[in-house]
C-alpha cells in the first residue's frame, strides 16, 4: 500500500513536503501472550465503544458523533508525548499552507502548556512582533474566551483568519502584575525564513527564522547576494539559528548539506532498526570553505539542532551561545484521506553525525555567551526547554533543560554576536573565549573544534 506522509520536526505547528513510502504486511506469529494481549486489547475497544454509545444516548445534550471521535482520536495522540497530535481536515489544510511559508494569521510560533498558549517565538515584522508579544508569553484568552480546553490545533485556528480582521489576546507575562490585552489585525504572514545582511564590512550574517519550503532556497539566494557584495574581503558567515523553533526535516538536511562536502547529516532511528535512514552530504560547499560561526539559544529547537549538531559534529562551525532547546524527534504528517485529516505522530529519534541524541539535552555550544539582560525581563529570559515539557520522550543520562533565550533588541548589545564577528576576524579563538571548565558545559577544548 502506497501511503504520502510528510517528515516535521518543530515545537509548535507547521507541515511537511510530501514524500512516499511503502508498507510491507508484516507476518503476524502470534504466541499464548500475544493472543492474550491482543484480546486485552480489544477488551478496551469495546470498553470504547460502549462508553461511547453511552455519552451518545445518555448526555445532556445530542452530542456531535463526529466531534466526538475526533475528540477521543485526539485525547490519544497528545496522551503519547507533546508532539504527536490529530489536526482535522482543516488544520491539515492551515498546516499545508503554512509549510509553503504564506498564511493569514498574527505571526507567532506556539506550543501548549499545562492548558495554556506559550509563546515560542514571535516571527519577525509580523502583527505579533509588532505588537510586542514576546517569547515566554502566555495566551490564556481569545477574544475574551478562555483556552483552556482548547487543544493547540484548536487555538491556532482561532488565532489564524481573513486578512485585515482583528482578534484581541489576554496575556500574562512573568514580572508583570495585571494581564495585558493586546489587540492585532491579521495579516498576510509571508514567513521570509531567512534575512541577511552585513556585519563590519566583511562579515556575512544570516538569520534562519524556521524551515518551511523556502528556506533553502533563501539561504542560496543570500550566501550569493552577500558574496557578491562583500568580495573578496569576506571573512566568514554568522548563521543565526537562535529562538528558531523548527520546521521541515528535508529543509534542515539540505540547509546543512549547503556547507558541508561529504559525510553524515543526521540518522533517524524508530521502534524497528530497519526503521533506521541515514541522510549524507553532497560534495559541493556553498561558501567555498569560509568560517562558518552558529548561533544558538534556548529557543533554538528541532531542525535548527539538526543543523547545529551536524556542522558542530563535522568541525564545520564553531557554535556559540547557550544550550538549546532540546527536541530530538520526528513527527510524520499521515493523510487520513479526504476530508479526514492527518495524524502528526512521532515516528523517530534523530541523531547528529556522531550518534548522539539531544532528545531532552540540547546541542551544547562550544562558545557558551550569555547576554547582558535587563532587569525588567530578567525573570523570563530563560526557555525550560524539551525536559520540562509533561510525557516527553525520555533520553539516557541526565537530562538538561533551563536556557537562555534572550536576544538583544540591538545588535550592538549582543554578545554573542560581538564574540562571532571577534572570532572570525581573529581577534579571540575558540579556546580563549570559552568559559571556565566545571560546570555542565566544559572548556571548548574538550569539545571537537570547528574548521575555522
Amino acid at each position: 500500500m502506497m501511503r504520502k506522509t510528510s517528515v516535521i520536526l518543530l515545537s509548535a505547528a507547521t507541515g511537511a513536503a510530501l514524500t512516499l513510502f511503502v508498507t510491507q504486511p508484516r507476518a503476524v506469529f502470534m504466541g499464548s501472550s500475544a493472543r492474550a494481549a491482543t484480546a486485552d486489547t480489544y477488551r478496551q475497544l469495546n470498553l470504547f465503544g460502549d462508553v461511547f454509545e453511552r455519552v451518545r444516548s445518555d448526555y445532556v445534550e445530542k452530542p456531535d458523533d463526529t466531534k466526538l471521535i475526533e475528540s477521543a482520536i485526539s485525547g490519544m495522540l497528545t496522551g503519547l508525548d507533546p508532539h504527536s497530535s490529530y489536526m482535522d481536515a482543516k488544520s491539515f489544510r492551515d498546516m499545508q499552507v503554512q509549510t509553503r511559508g504564506e498564511f493569514g494569521g498574527l505571526g507567532i510560533e506556539v506550543t501548549m502548556e499545562d492548558g495554556l498558549i506559550k509563546v515560542v517565538s514571535p516571527i519577525d515584522d509580523t502583527p505579533a512582533s509588532r505588537a510586542g508579544v514576546m517569547a515566554n508569553d502566555i495566551i490564556t484568552n481569545l477574544d475574551d474566551e478562555a483556552v483552556q480546553g482548547l487543544t493547540l490545533n484548536q487555538a491556532v485556528e482561532k488565532m489564524r483568519g481573513p486578512v485585515n480582521t482583528k482578534i484581541k489576546l489576554k496575556i500574562i507575562r512573568k514580572g508583570q502584575d495585571n494581564p495585558i490585552d493586546v489587540t492585532l489585525v491579521r495579516d498576510n504572514i509571508r514567513v521570509r525564513s531567512v534575512r541577511a545582511r552585513i556585519e563590519q564590512d566583511d562579515i556575512a550574517y544570516i538569520r534562519i527564522t524556521t524551515f518551511n519550503e523556502q528556506t533553502t532556497e533563501g539561504l542560496k539566494r543570500e550566501v550569493a547576494n552577500l558574496s557578491n557584495q562583500i568580495g573578496d574581503k569576506l571573512k566568514g558567515y554568522v548563521i543565526d539559528l537562535r529562538n528558531n523553533p523548527g520546521g521541515l526535516l528535508e529543509e534542515a538536511v539540505t540547509v546543512s548539506d549547503s556547507f558541508l562536502e561529504k559525510g553524515e547529516i543526521v540518522s533517524t532511528r524508530g521502534r524497528n532498526a530497519e526503521e533506521t535512514q541515514r541522510r549524507t552530504a553532497h560534495s559541493g560547499d556553498l561558501t567555498k570553505g569560509k568560517p562558518v560561526i552558529v548561533l544558538v539559544n534556548g529557543g533554538s529547537a528541532s531542525a535548527s539542532e539538526i543543523v547545529a549538531g551536524a556542522l558542530q559534529d563535522h568541525k564545520r562551525a564553531t557554535i556559540v551561545g547557550t544550550r538549546s532547546f532540546g527536541k530530538g524527534s520526528v513527527q510524520t504528517i499521515i493523510p487520513l484521506g479526504s476530508g479526514n485529516g492527518a495524524l502528526r505522530l512521532t515516528t523517530a529519534r534523530y541523531y547528529t553525525p556522531s550518534g548522539k541524541s539531544i532528545q531532552a539535552k540540547g546541542i551544547v555550544p562550544d562558545i557558551e555567551v550569555l547576554q547582558d539582560v535587563p532587569d525588567e525581563l530578567k525573570s523570563r529570559t530563560d526557555t525550560k526547554g524539551e525536559a520540562s515539557l509533561r510525557g516527553h520522550l525520555k533520553n539516557d543520562g541526565d537530562e538538561k533543560t533551563g536556557s537562555q533565550s534572550y536576544v538583544p533588541p540591538d545588535a550592538k548589545d549582543d554578545k554573542a554576536l560581538k564574540l562571532a564577528d571577534d572570532l572570525l576576524h581573529g581577534i579571540k579563538n575558540s579556546a580563549s573565549a570559552a568559559p571556565t571548565p566545571g560546570g555542565d558545559d566544559k572548556a571548548a577544548t574538550d569539545k571537537p573544534k570547528a574548521a575555522n
